[in-house]
């Protein structure tokens, strides 16, 4: 016999959702320093950064959700690359929930670094984004 109670349908779940702030460190990527908090755009802008930066699955500190496959594209050919490259900073970049989508890519290459621009629509708006990943 199943335990029943008379109380089911008067029990409810009332709860709000509370948006974290994105509050930060703020990074100096020229001198390698922290100086300070950052917040809202200048957060998203570096959250982005960071996950492209970052190769997925190769730190324990973060999830397996955090970071980019990027180096994996080393070697491959250009056609390659640009088809991959576009699913990985999507998949990349939407893990993040201030994130709502990424698009409007465009690829060029010289010798062995391909150059990718996009947008990222963010809840604190649009970003444009250019990234620099060595492919040989």
């Amino acid at each position: 016999m199943i335990p029943q109670n008379k109380l089911d349908e008067e029990l409810t779940a009332d709860f709000e959702e509370v948006v974290q702030p994105s509050r930060t460190y703020k990074l100096d990527l020229e001198r390698k320093r922290i100086v300070g908090y950052c917040d809202g755009r200048e957060a998203i802008e570096q959250a982005i950064y960071k996950a492209l930066s970052t190769e997925r699955y190769d730190h324990l500190i973060y999830t397996w959700n955090y970071g980019a496959e990027i180096g994996k594209l080393f070697g491959q050919p250009i056609p390659f690359v640009y088809s991959e490259l576009k699913r990985l900073i999507t998949e990349a970049l939407t893990q993040d929930d201030r994130i709502d989508s990424v698009d409007a890519f465009s690829f060029s290459h010289v010798k062995n670094k391909v150059h990718v621009q996009f947008t990222a629509h963010t809840t604190a708006g649009e970003i444009e984004i250019t990234k620099e990943v060595v492919v040989s």
